[in-house]
This record gives C-alpha cells, structure tokens and sequence, in this order.
C-alpha cells in the first residue's frame, strides 16, 4: 500500500521491492510482462514508449526487474508530487486547514439534516 502523502523514499523502497515475474528467476532469464505483477502499473504510470521498452527488453532479457521498474518509480512520485506539496501546504497552514474541515462538517451536517427529513417524511414520522 502506498500512502498518498508517504514520502518518496518510501515509495522508492516499496516498488523495489515490488515482486516480478516468478518464472525470471536470473537477470539473464527472459521475461513475460503479462505475468509480471508490475506491468500493470506500466499501464498506469508509463508511456507507450515505455511501455515497449520495457515489454521488448523483459522478453529479450536486455533490461533487468530494476530497470523495468524505474519508470513506474517516476512515474508514482510524479503523480503524487502535488498531491504532497498541498498536504505540507495544508499542514504548515492550520488556520486554513481548520477552516476547511470546519466547512466540510458544517456542509454534512446539512446533507445529513436533509437525508432525515426524507427519510422521516417517507415513514409518516413527521413530528416537528
């Protein structure tokens, strides 16, 4: 699990450590990016191009797990680069941050108010 404020380091260390096709076992073996449990991040995080890259040099053996994985690497910490920013943004600004949750409670309370009155009003329990 990657969290979406969780350093890059981290992240870094997880898709590492991801695992990869069972049946490479050495670098030199070739590979199948179907059944590669990275591959579909590479359908999430990567260009065609890479994609290619990656698919022609796992099945050839010219690249190694590592390799493959670099791009969905960059790929994640770009994606979560802003996300992050805001977060620290939002931390290091508790007056805003406050705000914030404050209108979000006030804006569910209402929602909430409005569920009951439908919900009383459909069971004739209309007691105000």
């Amino acid at each position: 699990t990657i969290a979406l404020r969780e350093d890059a380091a981290s992240i870094q260390q997880k898709l590492r450590t991801m695992p990869t096709d069972p049946a490479r076992v050495r670098r030199s073996d070739p590979g199948d990016p179907e059944r590669c449990p990275v591959w579909p991040w590479h359908k999430v995080y990567s260009n065609p191009e890479t994609r290619t890259w990656v698919e022609q040099g796992c099945r050839s053996a010219a690249i190694g797990c590592l390799d493959c994985k670099q791009p969905v690497i960059e790929g994640v910490l770009t994606e979560l680069a802003p996300v992050r920013e805001r977060a620290q943004a939002l931390e290091a600004d508790r007056r805003t941050l406050d705000d914030i949750i404050e209108r979000g409670a006030e804006r569910a309370r209402e929602l909430a108010h409005e569920t009951l009155d439908d919900v009383r009003s459909s069971m004739g329990l209309l007691y105000r």
